[in-house]
């Protein structure tokens, strides 16, 4: 038998980029990208993102990211305002292809109005086809909920055999408490739960890391071996978020 030090593994990681605006205000997609580089990662999902915004001197965020790591990506924003866009992407060292990306349901509160996105890729991977969503939940309760049902629906991976590599990873504003995470741990297994010994991962805020929002759920095809906050310098200046970092086998 293949030991798990030996075994083909895949190394998935979630990184709210804060519109790659750091704790010192300056905007860098190089910056963000370095970090991504360090985590020694093979997907990432993405989330706050911009593309032709006036903000963000009218850049494509993830295209710039994703060209200087010379991987592959997706872009899908979950806001439009004329030329600009706003919204999430995966980024990959392997072929990806876009099997679905979708606005998600409900009603955000007065105090944050965006609108929520899922994207849905399948990469080629060292552990063959994986299926790979990454998404950003809203800050309402409500909502939160309603975006947990969506995604493990039949819709979306309850259509995914359960033979078939899945994980679905973002920032879903929640915690482990939380109904949204009950929903989706119900149908998947949160990464945290599997790897020992067991740590809370809090990733958000930079500044002081308490709170654990930002998840790396798997289904029964896949196994983690290592799930690390990457709290590094640069990271701790890169965002207002820690990436959180799995390292993945088949079972």
């Amino acid at each position: 038998m293949t030991s798990e030090s030996t075994a083909p593994h895949l190394r998935v990681a979630t990184y709210n980029v804060h519109g790659c605006v750091g704790m010192d205000r300056q905007r860098s997609e190089s910056r963000i990208a370095e970090v991504i580089a360090s985590m020694s990662a093979d997907i990432v999902g993405l989330q706050e993102l911009d593309l032709g915004r006036s903000r963000s001197a009218h850049a494509d965020q993830a295209a710039l990211i994703a060209a200087q790591l010379g991987w592959k990506y997706h872009f899908h924003p979950a806001m439009r305002s004329g030329e600009e866009q706003y919204g999430n992407a995966i980024v990959s060292r392997f072929p990806i292809g876009l099997k679905r990306a979708d606005e998600m349901p409900g009603v955000a509160p007065w105090y944050c109005r965006e609108k929520r996105i899922a994207i849905w890729i399948q990469a080629e991977t060292d552990l063959g086809s994986v299926h790979v969503i990454n998404s950003h939940f809203g800050l309402g309760r409500n909502e939160r909920e309603l975006q947990a049902e969506l995604l493990i629906g039949p819709t979306w991976l309850g259509s995914v055999p359960p033979d078939e590599p899945a994980v679905l990873l973002g920032d879903f504003n929640s915690v482990r408490t939380s109904r949204a995470h009950r929903l989706i741990a119900g149908r998947l297994r949160d990464v945290r739960t599997l790897v020992r010994p067991a740590r809370a991962f809090r990733t958000f805020p930079t500044r002081f890391p308490s709170l654990g929002v930002d998840h790396i759920f798997v289904n029964a095809a896949l196994h983690p071996t290592q799930l690390k906050v990457h709290r590094t310098l640069l990271a701790r200046l890169a965002s207002d978020h820690f990436p959180l970092v799995c390292e993945l086998t088949l079972i």
